[in-house]
């Protein structure tokens, strides 16, 4: 474990440079990419913070779908890498129709639908946010 600052205080400390003195300070193309920098530190700090549980809750819900008890690899690449070919195995299933009706199915687009949450959350909370608050609304009406 690496003493202070931590990568999520440095990666914050750029991110608010970025955001603080450069941005204001540009325009056109070089103030859009600038924009675009804080941005990609925001989703890697994100990606950091969230990847543990997301790799656990994506290989559980596979675990189910696909009936085995395998062990999630301790190691991030290995699991990354075994996670995709399990989810090969996984779309293999669905392409083969077995995804088509049934209690599967529902458990296929439950877990389909978390594991897209779960991206939103890095890639874009804010556009989760809206979404969430959007169906909100529909549901009071």
């Amino acid at each position: 474990m690496q003493d202070r600052p931590t990568y999520r205080e440095l990666l914050e400390a750029v991110q608010h440079f970025l955001e603080a003195d450069v941005v204001p300070a540009l325009d056109g193309p070089k103030k859009f990419h600038a924009r675009v920098a804080a941005n990609v530190l925001a989703i890697v700090r994100r990606e950091l913070d969230a990847e543990d549980a997301q790799l656990r809750r994506e290989w559980q819900g596979l675990e189910v779908l696909l009936g085995d008890a395998e062990t999630l690899p301790a190691e991030r690449d290995a699991a990354r890498r075994r996670l995709g070919e399990r989810g090969e195995t996984l779309c293999a299933r669905i392409r083969n129709g077995d995804a088509d009706s049934g209690p599967w199915r529902a458990a296929v687009l439950a877990h389909v639908r978390q594991t897209v949450i779960d991206k939103l959350a890095v890639a874009n909370p804010k556009y989760l946010n809206r979404e969430s608050a959007a169906a909100a609304d529909t549901r009071t009406r």
